[in-house]
């Protein structure tokens, strides 16, 4: 007989973990005592989630993976109330899916802030007529010509993604507002 395969998170203890959260929360809501704290359950199950998480071959090579997983966790317990046990049962998806999007977000700001600093350095440093600032004290180049192309192919595909982004938006507000209109229009002749 094969023996059951056990996951990280038992999701079925998870679950009723939560629902058995959900009375308790309910019962103090009655009495007027404060909401109870967090079983160490749930909080070891997020915390397991967003750790194995951040090993996909997809995540693990960042160097800020632990802001990553923190952000991740507190999104966790931000939206923690919004799982509906009446309505679903998959505790692991509905905290797998806030973990990934957390990530994201942390993904997102870092390469900003990487942008931002490339910025100042090409413009105040990389641009200048000064070649102090470019070379060491022994005349061997700080920035090498590989570095100086990395952080300018960096800089030209983060804008590229940005004016991208802004004319994917744009052309949905205009569709947005034609549809609008469309309706309005509609609704004017049928008047």
């Amino acid at each position: 007989m094969a023996k059951k395969k056990t996951h990280y998170v038992d999701n079925e203890k998870f679950y009723n973990e939560i629902v058995e959260y959900k009375k308790k929360c309910k019962t103090a809501e009655k009495e007027g005592k404060q909401k109870p704290i967090l079983s160490e359950y749930i909080g070891k199950c997020i915390f397991l989630i967003a750790e194995n998480l951040a090993h996909k071959p997809r995540f693990m090579n960042y160097s800020f993976v632990d802001e990553m997983k923190s952000d991740a966790i507190e999104n966790c317990f931000l939206y923690f109330d919004n799982f509906d046990s009446d309505k679903y049962s998959n505790p692991f998806a509905y905290f797998t899916q806030i973990i990934y999007y957390a990530f994201h977000r942390r993904i997102n700001k870092e390469e900003k802030n990487r942008y931002i600093m490339y910025k100042k350095f090409q413009e105040h440093v990389l641009e200048t007529s000064d070649v102090g600032l470019m070379t060491d004290s022994d005349g061997t180049n700080l920035v090498t010509p590989f570095v100086y192309d990395n952080i300018n192919e960096f800089i030209k595909n983060f804008e590229k993604r940005e004016t991208q982004k802004k004319e994917k938006r744009k052309a949905a507000k205009e569709g947005l507002e034609k549809f609008v209109e469309g309706e309005n229009d509609e609704g004017r002749e049928s008047v």
